[in-house]
């Protein structure tokens, strides 16, 4: 009377069983393709057309002013980029990811010089206009030339900022926050590894 596996369905019991072992085998499936292409380089859509020409201001190695010329944007593929930069300018420059305060190569230097893209090479800050922010990040006023920089609405992690980017090859920089001394009143906070430092000599 109270014996429940003689009211059992042994139909029931394998389509049950049947779909158990369906489901693991989709999820050893899903676990497979997950771990075979979780390292794999993802490569940017190729443009469309010709890359867009952009006007920047060369400068000379000693910080001189060269004057206003049209370039081409620089375009290359992901895997272009991951060849030519260490993993970690990578991720920051094409990947908007932040170095950690106080890691940086630049957060502590104070040698005359120029701070240069470096993804492109183009000039984009002087030692001129950098300041201690006491953020543990290189920290500069104003940019040697603004048309060597962009400005992008940046509305991740739920706050919304200002990030720069290099005009020529778009690579993230850092944000530029409303904090900073005179005379512009301005904080570039940007990381280290998308600079390349050429000192005065």
């Amino acid at each position: 009377m109270f014996d429940t596996h003689q009211s059992e369905d042994p139909a029931s019991r394998k389509t049950t069983r049947r779909s158990f072992f369906g489901t693991a085998v989709l999820m050893a499936a899903g676990i497979y393709w997950w771990s075979m292409n979780k390292n794999r380089p993802v490569e940017a859509p190729k443009p469309s057309g010709p890359p867009e020409e952009v006007t920047i201001v060369e400068f000379s190695d000693s910080g001189a002013r060269q004057g206003a010329v049209k370039e081409l944007k620089v375009v290359k593929s992901e895997g272009q980029w991951r060849q030519q930069l260490s993993g970690n300018a990578f991720d920051i420059t094409r990947h908007e990811d932040t170095e950690m305060a106080f890691t940086g190569q630049y957060w502590n230097e104070h040698r005359p010089g120029l701070y240069r893209c470096i993804c492109c090479n183009t000039a984009l800050f002087s030692s001129e206009t950098k300041f201690e922010s006491g953020t543990g990040w290189p920290s500069f006023y104003q940019p040697v030339a603004p048309e060597n920089i962009v400005s992008i609405r940046d509305s991740s992690f739920g706050m919304v900022r200002t990030a720069v980017a290099c005009r020529l090859c778009d690579a993230h920089l850092g944000h530029v926050f409303n904090d900073g001394p005179p005379p512009t009143g301005l904080r570039y906070c940007i990381n280290s590894a998308s600079l390349r430092f050429v000192k005065s000599s």
